[in-house]
């Protein structure tokens, strides 16, 4: 009876930490960050011979600088571009400050 308690205590307490959240704005936060990112390698012309899903981590400084952080591809030329263009690059709404964002970004082939 004593771990039936504890587990109910557990369950409620972690079903309360995930409406403590609001997701909504999170969600529009992230995907104003993501238009900002496509526009900065958009501006750049680089040619990708294949479709190329790639996953990017990154932070933003306290100035508001992208901080390329990892880059998720085997293609050397597509990880340079990307930290060439987007590494201390300032856009508009920068993010919160030494959060890490993960941002799936897709090159199409030219």
């Amino acid at each position: 009876m004593r771990k039936f308690k504890i587990l109910a205590l557990a369950l409620v307490i972690g079903t309360t930490s995930l409406f403590a959240t609001n997701a909504e704005n999170l969600a529009d936060g992230k995907k104003e960050i993501r238009t900002q990112i496509e526009s900065l390698v958009q501006a750049a012309d680089f040619k990708v011979e294949r479709d190329v899903t790639v996953n990017i981590t990154f932070t933003f400084s306290s100035d508001g600088e992208i901080v390329v952080l990892k880059v998720d591809c085997k293609d050397c030329k597509v990880l340079d571009f990307l930290r060439k263009n987007l590494n201390y690059k300032k856009i508009e709404n920068p993010g919160v400050a030494n959060k890490l964002y993960t941002i799936p970004l897709k090159l199409k082939a030219t």
